[in-house]
């Protein structure tokens, strides 16, 4: 479509070529004459002087010198359009439906006529798929899972029995929901005996989990996701852990066992959070951080043990002056 047509949809203001046609998306630096792309990180502004794409989206307040001449289309977050854009274009594209074979579907499992079911997929006894599901090849979905409206399981899921899963939830390749939470006490003789791990995982609507993450059951009660959380790759959430509402944690974060955690946080990769503590709210926490004790609301932490964010830069500047200022003492002795 044109530019201005496109901006039409997305209440955007075309400066420039209103009638340029485009057919695709690419990244500033690799864009192609008829693509569209966009600049959200002002580190990338400067790509606006020599990128080959059509359009470009880009903030109401996005200053910079355009030498060639490229159509700007100005929306209030460039960023958050893209994704609108993006998610209109996969609702138009054609999606899978049916059952393949070979699959194993307990009887009496109700499949919805809109669901599709990939091969060499499991569902075991008493489980119940929700309306518009697509569950690819090789997912085992064990005994009494729930799985609500509109998810995606991507191929080798594993859904231990008894776990819930809401509505319009995704949960990519090698996902493993439910298994054993570590539990082991130590008896007379130095060995460990297992502690059974009878709880389920409540996983709540809205939830993405990315590729190889895996959520523990609980000892009893439940392992909790709240609401629009989104997880990344690589994640560990342990036992009896609960997730509120609409976190974001980047890769290789690990959760240990019981540890509360509320809403809105945003958490780097590698971050490490130790058992049996509370984090609150609206929290920044940087990549590779430790927590080892408790987080109130609000705050920007880094570092291990992770301290105020600006407080931990300050450090690392004195730290690096380490050398030069022990050289600096010793020549005053």
């Amino acid at each position: 479509m044109t530019s201005g047509a496109l901006a039409s949809i997305i209440k955007g203001v075309v400066e420039g070529d209103s009638e340029v046609k485009l057919s695709g998306f690419a990244k500033i630096e690799e864009a192609a004459p008829g693509q569209l792309t966009f600049i959200a990180n002002p580190k990338y502004a400067h790509f606006i002087e020599s990128t080959k794409a059509s359009a470009v989206l880009v903030s109401t307040n996005f200053n910079h010198p355009n030498p060639l001449g490229v159509t700007l289309i100005r929306v209030e977050d460039p960023y958050s359009t893209l994704a609108e854009l993006l998610r209109m274009i996969q609702q138009m594209l054609p999606k899978k439906s049916g059952i393949e074979n070979p699959c194993y579907i307990a009887e009496g499992i109700d499949i919805p006529a809109d669901a599709y079911i990939g091969a060499f997929a499991y569902i075991g006894k008493g489980a119940k798929i929700g309306k518009g599901c697509m569950i690819y090849p090789q997912t085992y979905i064990g005994e009494g899972v729930t799985i609500g409206d509109n998810c995606i399981l991507y191929a080798g899921v594993k859904i231990y029995d008894g776990c819930k899963i809401g509505n319009s939830c995704i949960l990519h390749s090698g996902v493993v929901i439910g298994g054993d939470g570590f539990g082991f006490a130590p008896n007379a003789d130095g060995e460990y005996e297992k502690l059974p791990q009878i709880g389920i995982v409540v996983i709540e609507d809205n939830v993405e989990i990315g590729a190889n993450t895996t959520v523990d059951r609980s000892t009893f009660g439940c392992t909790k996701i709240g609401r629009g959380t989104k997880l990344d790759n690589l994640i560990m959430v342990a036992h009896n852990v609960e997730i509120g509402e609409n976190n974001v944690f980047a890769a290789q974060t690990g959760i240990a066992g019981s540890t509360k955690i509320g809403n809105c946080n945003r958490v780097g990769g590698q971050v490490g959070f130790a058992g049996h503590i509370s984090v609150g709210s609206n929290n920044e926490i940087g990549a590779q951080s430790g927590i080892p004790g408790n987080v109130g609301d609000g705050n920007r932490l880094m570092g291990y043990p992770a301290i105020d964010v600006r407080k931990f830069a300050r450090n690392v500047v004195y730290v690096n002056r380490l050398k030069e200022l022990f050289d600096e003492l010793n020549r005053k002795k």
